[in-house]
């Protein structure tokens, strides 16, 4: 099940400048500016959302940092902590020329054999999916909301 989320609503709260023909996005999680391509737009607008609309801090917020997986470096997109400082909720975005299918999933599947997170959600700006994940009987669940804490 899809959730309703309108991510292009937020484009007025992005930061943004143009230099020597480049448009660039603030990031205010990395406090830096980076190239406006498609997946980074997907997710500074989804920042943005979260911050917003479901009200999570920015100190609750991790994005692109390293992990290994079977001892391979990858780098997820988003991760937000609890109040406990635990992973709880990672998050793929994709470009909105990207579907969100079946490798999608896997792909998160795969960095959460890690992360172990209770929560998995992932988006193109256009459509998005976020379940919750039973370890006990290898199953997920979808959500209609993104869960707080």
């Amino acid at each position: 099940m899809t959730m309703p989320i309108d991510l292009l609503a937020f484009q007025k709260d992005l930061t943004t400048k143009v230099e020597e023909g480049k448009s660039y996005l603030w990031d205010p999680i990395r406090k830096k500016y980076l190239v406006n391509l498609p997946e980074e737009l997907v997710r500074q607008l989804l920042i943005i959302y979260l911050q917003k609309e479901i009200g999570f801090s920015k100190n609750y917020i991790a994005v692109e940092k390293s992990i290994k997986v079977n001892d391979l470096p990858k780098r997820f997109d988003l991760l937000i902590f609890d109040k406990n400082h635990q992973p709880f909720i990672l998050i793929e975005c994709k470009s909105p020329k990207v579907k969100v299918n079946q490798d999608t999933f896997e792909q998160i599947a795969w960095y959460n054999s890690t992360l172990k997170v209770p929560y998995l959600l992932v988006t193109n700006g256009i459509t998005t999916y976020c379940c919750s994940v039973n370890y006990k009987d290898s199953s997920f669940s979808f959500l209609q909301k993104i869960p707080t804490f």
